[in-house]
């Protein structure tokens, strides 16, 4: 089962994500700090990352730059609240996958993962 790890510090919207996920086939994984992410990481090998920007300790910044030195071909996808136009940019220059605005549709996430993932039922 394609394992999808959930990194964001907002329990509602990471408890959102891992319903919506789990429903769509993915097995969820789930961390509410990027040091927790970046363990889980390492111990659960997931199929692709769903990275909040913004985070207490290690943000998602910091965190992105440490997943492509330690898993370089690793799908991120990088979601912010934030005014998307420089952001995205700057995220994508340094190795995510993709971007997507906060109060983004749950049908976005899923095309995103769609394009970067096999069919969540595939071994």
């Amino acid at each position: 089962m394609t394992k999808i790890l959930v990194i964001d510090d907002d329990a509602h919207d990471r408890d959102l994500l891992a319903t919506v996920l789990a429903e769509r086939g993915y097995e969820v994984i789930m961390a509410d700090n990027g040091g927790t992410g970046l363990t889980l990481c390492h111990r659960r090998t997931p199929d692709a990352v769903v990275l909040d920007l913004h985070m207490p300790g290690i943000d998602g910044r910091s965190l992105l730059r440490q997943l492509r030195t330690l898993h370089p071909t690793l799908p991120v996808v990088v979601c912010s609240g934030h005014n998307a136009g420089e952001v995205e940019l700057e995220m994508l220059n340094q190795g995510a996958t993709a971007f997507i605005q906060k109060a983004f549709s749950l049908h976005q996430l899923g095309l995103a993962l769609q394009e970067i993932l096999p069919s969540p039922t595939q071994d």
